[in-house]
């Protein structure tokens, strides 16, 4: 990748490592439902008027098929499902389902006819990754029923082939606009669910306040604009390898502010991770047959 793919990719890595630390902290006090609506306002208050002020929105909605597809793919069926899957299954075997998202979007791309080829040192790279993961977060079956894990399965489908419609059918729309827009139709369609509970969200903590706004400025607004970045510098496939860094950046952040100890799962889970991402966003090499001869002298 190139310096600015790379600069890209590590912010998002960092970025989206850090909800998982905001989410435990609101969640204490507050619904999953209610904190997914909090940081979509939030997220949406923030990007609609800079996409309105630089005139964007109106050709972005031109796009509104493909728009209404990307907010159902990554935000409004996944964070509910999500939400869904979690109350029975662990948060490792969870992590580690959502891992596999590289390998799903591969497929995906693949089927679609990408020309982006998937070698045998991106393959090893993933699969690194994944055992980093599980090195890292440890592997906790119990409690695991069908229905929750075919609830994250069809999230790890949206959040694999979301990238793809941004790369495919939305490569002139600014992430801002996109992000905006889909954040909105994201906040209405929970809105019937989370308004009902804002009187709640009125009497909570500080903390559990502040964890939805840092969501919804910088997980979210700040996130999803960068991502539309990330996915246009190195392609759907590449920008999904971020999957692997986040619980690792999740897990780090768990030793150094809320005192959890780290384990020799993490001493040898955090180099694999690190090893597999270098390996799965290498550059494809063309293939001879692609290459095209040098003239003869």
């Amino acid at each position: 990748m190139s310096r600015r793919g790379w600069t890209l990719f590590l912010a998002m890595s960092v970025i989206w490592g850090i909800p998982y630390l905001l989410i435990k902290v609101a969640v204490g006090e507050l619904s999953p439902v209610l904190v997914v609506f909090g940081r979509c306002v939030v997220g949406a208050v923030l990007l609609l008027p800079w996409a309105l002020a630089a005139g964007w929105l109106r050709p972005a909605l031109r796009h509104w098929r493909a728009l209404l597809l990307f907010a159902a793919l990554e935000m409004t069926v996944p964070w509910l499902l999500l939400s869904y899957a979690e109350q029975s299954l662990s948060s490792s075997l969870t992590g580690l389902l959502v891992a596999t998202t590289p390998f799903v979007a591969a497929l995906v791309g693949r089927i679609a006819g990408d020309e982006d080829r998937l070698t045998a040192v991106r393959l090893l790279g993933m699969a690194l990754g994944v055992v980093g993961i599980v090195a890292l977060l440890g592997l906790d079956v119990s409690g695991a029923q069908l229905l929750p894990i075919v609830a994250v399965a069809i999230v790890v489908v949206g959040y694999a082939t979301g990238p793809m419609v941004v790369s495919r059918a939305l490569p002139e729309v600014p992430g801002v606009a996109a992000s905006a827009l889909a954040l909105t139709v994201t906040a209405v369609v929970y809105a019937p669910f989370a308004v009902p509970q804002l009187d709640r969200a009125v009497h909570a903590p500080a903390r559990a306040l502040l964890s939805v706004v840092g969501l919804g400025v910088v997980c979210t607004a700040l996130a999803l604009a960068l991502f539309f970045l990330l996915i246009r510098e190195v392609g759907p496939q590449r920008a999904l390898v971020i999957t692997f860094v986040n619980p690792a950046v999740a897990v780090v952040l768990g030793v150094l502010l809320l005192d959890e100890p780290f384990t020799l799962g993490i001493a040898l889970g955090l180099p694999l991770v690190l090893v597999g991402c270098l390996l799965a966003t290498r550059r494809s090499m063309p293939r001879p047959a692609d290459a095209v001869d040098a003239p003869v002298p």
